[in-house]
């Protein structure tokens, strides 16, 4: 009985060993992805470089998600929409007036 105990405690630290050990990988790769971001890699290069290096497809896409999430949390809220003007330039560096068509007048 006593043995039976001391197997199930052995499993169960050795299964909370495995977790910790995939939490820092995940953390890890984590790391690497808005490290190499900040460089200038793309998302895609990163992933493809990392499935070379033989890590799972899955712990790629949680260290993705991972990832954006911890970038968002840094992000800052914008408290009112950008107002955005635009200008219509011609190769001269002149602006262009855009003239309605005589098909708008009726709408």
């Amino acid at each position: 009985m006593n043995q039976v105990k001391h197997h199930n405690y052995f499993f169960k630290l050795r299964s909370f060993m495995f977790f910790m050990r995939e939490s820092e990988r995940l953390q890890k790769i984590t790391d690497y992805f808005k490290k190499n971001l900040k460089k200038g890699y793309t998302e895609d290069s990163l992933k493809w470089a990392l499935i070379d290096q033989g890590y799972s497809r899955t712990i790629i896409e949680k260290a993705t998600e991972q990832m954006h999430k911890e970038l968002a949390e840094k992000a800052p809220v914008l408290k009112e929409k950008p107002k955005i003007n635009y200008q219509i330039i011609d190769e001269y560096d002149q602006p262009v007036s855009i003239k309605k068509s005589w098909w708008n007048f009726f709408k």
